[in-house]
C-alpha cells in the first residue's frame, strides 16, 4: 500500500471511532419536551428514544381525553425534535459535506 492510502484509511479509522465515541455519549445525554406549561413531560435521549413520561394530575380529566393525548403528543414531539437537534449538533462534524443517507 501506498503511503497516501495507508494514511487515509488510518484517518477513516480515527473518524469512525471518534464518530462512535460520539454516538455513545448521545445515548447519555438527556433533552425534555414539554406541553401545557410544564404539564405533560417527556425525556429523551440524544437517539431519540422515549425515556420518560410524566402528567401532571390536574391534567387528567375523564371528559376531556382528547386534550390529555394531544399535550402527550405535542410533548413527545417537543423532546424528539430536541433529540434529533442534539444529534445533529453533535454528529454534523461527522456527517457535513457526505449525503449518506440515514446518516443524518
Amino acid at each position: 500500500m501506498n503511503g497516501g492510502l495507508q494514511k487515509m484509511i488510518k484517518q477513516a479509522q480515527k473518524l469512525q471511532k471518534q464518530m462512535l465515541e460520539a454516538q455513545e455519549a448521545l445515548a447519555q445525554e438527556r433533552v425534555e419536551g414539554t406541553a401545557g406549561g410544564g404539564m405533560v413531560k417527556v425525556v429523551a435521549d440524544g437517539q431519540q428514544n422515549v425515556l420518560e413520561i410524566s402528567i401532571d394530575p390536574q391534567v387528567v380529566d375523564p371528559e376531556d381525553v382528547e386534550m390529555l393525548e394531544d399535550l402527550v403528543l405535542a410533548a413527545v414531539s417537543d423532546a424528539l425534535r430536541k433529540s434529533r437537534e442534539l444529534a445533529e449538533e453533535k454528529l454534523g462534524a461527522f456527517t457535513k459535506g457526505f449525503k449518506i443517507p440515514g446518516l443524518m
